[in-house]
């Protein structure tokens, strides 16, 4: 069957999908074992109430985030790559499309490896097999390339049934502790680790890269109302579900891993379940927007094409161990990539941006003020994130999500930088447009 998810354009109208289609895509993007890691986190170090309070907050900011960026993306039907195209230029796009690839690509790595780690914990409780890790990885990566390789529509299908699946079985886990360890534990004090500001930023920085990727999947809205009901809701069931129950499973049950919570009560089976379609439904997305982002580079690279080659490289790079450099690759990937949603953010909704966009591509070269907005942002981004384990240097704070700081900051540059230039750059840019009809002619 040939299709096509309109790498190279908009997404037309009569293709588009409905609110419940996207919303699913969110919500089973957010339910992943990076979220339950945070859960069980936050039980061990933190209080039960000033936690789901600061679990609400931060995916409540993520969900105001992403009503703005599907918005852009239902509006244009243009994927995030695409959108470089026209914030940076022909060749700055070019660049941004190639920058962002290389972080999702890696980012699709080590969720891979994490799947592999886990994988194998549990195959070898349910089984007694002790398949080795790369092998399990490798298993994993090749699901969740099948799934990118046929595209959104197979994503939206996957997440549609996956969603409730993983609601159900995640909801009977704490059912089930309940029953079985009653609900002592949930309010038990606890040694505080995180203050609340932390907490709130921990669950900002997870899911940051999902907020700047968005229009990759809200293109596919059938009204941009559509998009931005999706984006929030499901950002923010998304971001927050699986942190609060795995929160609660711990605390009731007092162990430290969210398999292994499942498999003492009995639930072993839901166990490899949930593992198998939280990383698949979260991962599958990962290497799409990959894909997505490579063949944006030029119209004669063939997304499915460029899925297996990227998903093939990413599945080496998992089975040669990318998961044990977590926290390098999200500490990289928020320093980079979130400035980028800053400025098109501003692209969009300060500068002539409508009307660029409506065009659907770039009239100039390079847009030397989103370049150095983009800059601005990566430069504040790495002075405020933490050293520890990442990237960062630490030399001060501002909103304490470093993500975020890259993001307002290369907003509000690009803002300055159109308010002080806007009339050059006008008259440049139109300047650029009459060469382009003239040269047609």
């Amino acid at each position: 069957m040939k299709t096509t998810d309109y790498e190279h354009g908009s997404v037309p109208q009569e293709q588009r999908k409905g609110w419940f289609s996207l919303t699913a895509v969110w919500v089973a993007i957010g339910i992943d074992l990076s979220g339950a890691f945070l859960g069980i986190e936050l039980a061990n170090g933190m209080d039960f109430w000033p936690a789901i309070w600061a679990v609400l907050i931060g995916s409540v900011v993520l969900g105001l985030l992403a009503m703005a960026t599907s918005y852009i993306g239902a509006t244009t039907g243009l994927s995030t790559a695409m959108i470089s195209r026209i914030v940076f230029g022909r060749i700055g796009g070019t660049l941004l499309s190639l920058i962002l690839a290389i972080c999702l690509l890696g980012w699709f790595s080590v969720q891979a490896g994490f799947f592999g780690l886990h994988a194998q914990v549990s195959v070898a409780q349910l089984t007694g097999l002790e398949l080795p890790v790369w092998l399990m990885t490798g298993i994993g990566g090749v699901l969740m390339l099948l799934t990118a390789l046929w595209g959104y529509r197979s994503i939206s299908k996957l997440s549609e049934w996956a969603v409730p699946a993983l609601l159900i079985l995640l909801l009977l886990g704490v059912v089930m502790a309940v029953v079985n360890f009653g609900a002592d534990g949930l309010f038990t004090p606890t040694e505080s680790l995180f203050s609340f500001g932390t907490v709130v930023s921990l669950v900002v920085s997870i899911f940051v890269m999902g907020v700047v990727v968005t229009p990759d999947f809200a293109r596919w809205a059938k009204t941009p109302k559509k998009a931005v009901a999706a984006g929030f809701v499901g950002f923010f069931i998304g971001n927050s579900f699986i942190v609060v129950i795995a929160m609660i499973l711990a605390r009731v049950v007092g162990a430290d891993d969210l398999i292994t919570i499942f498999f003492m009560l009995g639930l072993g089976a839901a166990a490899v379940v949930v593992l198998i379609l939280a990383q698949w439904t979260t991962n599958t997305t990962n290497i799409y927007s990959t894909a997505l982002s490579f063949s944006s580079i030029s119209p004669k690279l063939n997304r499915r094409m460029v899925t297996i080659v990227a998903g093939v490289i990413g599945i080496v790079i998992a089975m040669l161990g990318a998961a044990d450099y977590f926290i390098t690759f999200l500490s990289a990937i928020g320093i980079v990539v979130a400035p980028f949603g800053g400025v098109y953010l501003a692209t969009f909704y300060l500068d002539r941006g409508r009307s660029r966009f409506a065009a659907g591509d770039a009239r100039r070269t390079v847009e030397p003020v989103a370049i150095v907005a983009w800059v601005v942002g990566i430069f504040v981004a790495l002075a405020t994130a933490s050293p520890d384990g990442g990237l960062g240097l630490g030399w001060f704070t501002l909103t304490s999500v470093s993500s975020i700081d890259g993001l307002i900051v290369g907003f509000i540059v690009y803002a300055l930088g159109t308010l002080v230039f806007g009339r050059k750059g006008g008259e440049l840019e139109a300047a650029a447009g009459d060469a382009q009809e003239v040269s047609a002619q």
